[in-house]
């Protein structure tokens, strides 16, 4: 058991417990499909787990962020073209944006976007509720 780790993961969690009710309802989710060229998908999930991750998760208001590759559709035609998914969490609308801004989020994204094909991403901005 890697000792610093599980000390990092339990001060997240107590760290995301202690937020206040107000931001819990005010969330807002970003989903972003994703057209990430086949040949590209490992470089893809290393960068978001080496580069993007980490610099996202410092920013303020930060929620959450995954990654998820398409596996199948349950029902209907599925995404298409779009084979992956990026969701991404903040506590308010305006905080992502700082983060859209920032020049951290300057340097990682392009790095993200290499990997993306065609139409590269469409996004999906949701309030939590």
């Amino acid at each position: 058991m890697n000792r610093r780790k599980s000390i990092q993961t339990l001060a997240a969690a107590s760290a995301a417990a202690m937020l206040p009710v107000e931001a819990a309802m005010t969330a807002i989710q970003l989903h972003v499909e994703l057209e990430v060229d086949p040949a590209k998908e490992a470089t893809l999930a290393a960068t978001f787990k080496k580069t993007f991750e980490p610099t996202i998760r410092k920013q303020p208001g930060f929620v959450d962020v995954k990654l998820l590759k398409f596996r199948k559709a349950m029902a209907g035609a599925g995404p298409g073209k779009f084979n992956y998914r990026l969701l991404i969490s903040f506590q308010t609308e305006e905080l992502r944006l700082k983060w859209v801004a920032s020049a951290d989020h300057q340097r990682v994204w392009p790095e993200m976007e290499k990997n993306l094909t065609g139409q590269k991403y469409l996004p999906w901005l949701y309030d939590v509720v």
